[in-house]
């Protein structure tokens, strides 16, 4: 997969913050070389937050997100503003840029005490020095800021100062980690995967859900086998490979066909499930999805996606999923609410639970974010495969690859 095509919730994240006319816009201009962010003079160019995904060196594959300004007023400016500090919870890295001639405000403070307390590596660019008495002229407030948080001096108008603020962002990458694999920690070289992929209405035409691309990759840079079949094909594929899989993997929709036909001895899990490890925490939603036994008359369920999809007549989330658990809960009267995309409620405490889909488009942060939001409110949240697999009696198997 080249730089250029690697999904958006595999790069990272850079947030760029700031007043009004702080220069926002004109720094990632002047960082990507482009046209890309609208310039002006006029207040509150940028009324939402606007992700942006390119290459980026020295750093690579990026989105870039530029947000309203922190000084924006009226009704409409309150709501961009909370757009803007909601921006934080997608950040890998976090730029605040300030005018030289202004120093710190308050606006600047508030988001930088948010920017810690998230603990988001966190540079402070200090934009318009060109229009000091010198180019190193003091700027108010700046002195006494933590360790943690790096300066560095710009003009985003002639280019001052751009390339080490670049070499700055390469140096402020989190570590990577690794040991994080969606797939490949369970298998070795020669391994044999099967994957139970369905193809029906709602599938993409023409190719495959960007969590089976990914699980394809890693069991490839593994130096495994993968072999893909429809659930129907399963059973053929099974009695005639002439040895037995090392693991399968199957699409959440098909768990208990699937469940039916892969004998006790093999591994059996679901992307979803491999996902909710990849992503975030697979032990908080494993104890989430046995939530789904103490449900009560009247509890509001809130099913939430990260992506936004044409939603098909049998789509998962809002027909299938409310289906399946009216009935694993006996046909309880429930209320569903549903949102989709970055849209996550700032406010929990309405929902008894919480069922999310695998985040494939969401990055990390992203989803932990989600995570202890609902871990804070003490409302329960698992994902849709694992809520499947557990309300078909098979979740216990499927933890076993990953001894839970």
């Amino acid at each position: 997969m080249s730089l250029n095509n690697t999904p958006s919730s595999e790069r990272v994240h850079i947030g760029i913050f700031g007043k009004r006319n702080a220069g926002k816009s004109s720094l990632i201009n002047a960082v990507t070389s482009q046209n890309l962010a609208i310039v002006s003079d006029i207040k509150g160019t940028t009324t939402d937050p606007v992700m942006k995904a390119m290459e980026l060196l020295p750093l690579g594959p990026v989105v870039l997100i530029d947000t309203p300004g922190l000084d924006d007023s009226g009704e409409l400016g309150l709501m961009r503003i909370q757009k803007a500090h909601q921006a934080l919870n997608r950040c890998d890295i976090a730029v605040l840029v300030i005018d030289a001639l202004e120093g710190i405000t308050p606006e600047d403070g508030k988001i930088l005490e948010k920017i810690q307390k998230k603990q988001i590596p966190c540079i402070l660019a200090i934009n318009k020095c060109d229009l000091l008495s010198s180019f190193d002229s003091p700027v108010p407030l700046t002195d006494s800021l933590p360790d943690s948080i790096h300066t560095i001096r710009i003009s985003a108008r002639n280019g001052q100062g751009i390339f080490e603020l670049k070499e700055m962002l390469a140096a402020s990458l989190p570590v990577e980690d690794k040991g994080r694999r969606i797939v490949g920690d369970l298998i070795h070289p020669s391994s044999l995967v099967i994957l139970v992929i369905p193809i029906d209405k709602a599938a993409p035409k023409g190719r495959l859900i960007l969590p089976q691309q990914q699980t394809i990759r890693d069991i490839l840079d593994s130096g495994a086998y993968a072999l893909t079949v429809r659930e129907t094909e399963l059973a053929a594929a099974l009695s005639s490979i002439g040895r037995t899989p090392d693991l399968v993997i199957t699409d959440s929709q098909v768990f208990p066909y699937v469940a039916e036909i892969v004998p006790e001895e093999i591994p059996l899990t679901s992307f979803s499930i491999l996902f909710a490890r990849y992503k975030g925490n697979l032990k908080t939603l494993a104890d989430g999805a046995r939530a789904l036994d103490s449900l009560k008359e009247d509890d509001t369920i809130l099913i939430s996606e990260g992506c936004t999809h044409h939603r098909q007549c049998e789509d998962i989330g809002t027909v299938k999923l409310p289906n399946l658990i009216r009935k694993h809960t006996g046909c309880k009267d429930l209320t569903f609410s549903f949102t989709s995309g970055t849209e996550f409620p700032a406010d929990l405490s309405g929902f008894s639970m919480i069922v999310h889909c695998g985040g494939c488009t969401l990055n990390e942060r992203e989803m932990k974010y989600r995570l202890s939001c609902a871990e804070d409110a003490g409302i329960p949240i698992t994902n849709y495969g694992t809520a499947i697999a557990h309300m078909n009696g098979i979740l216990p198997r499927c933890l076993q690859p990953f001894s839970l």
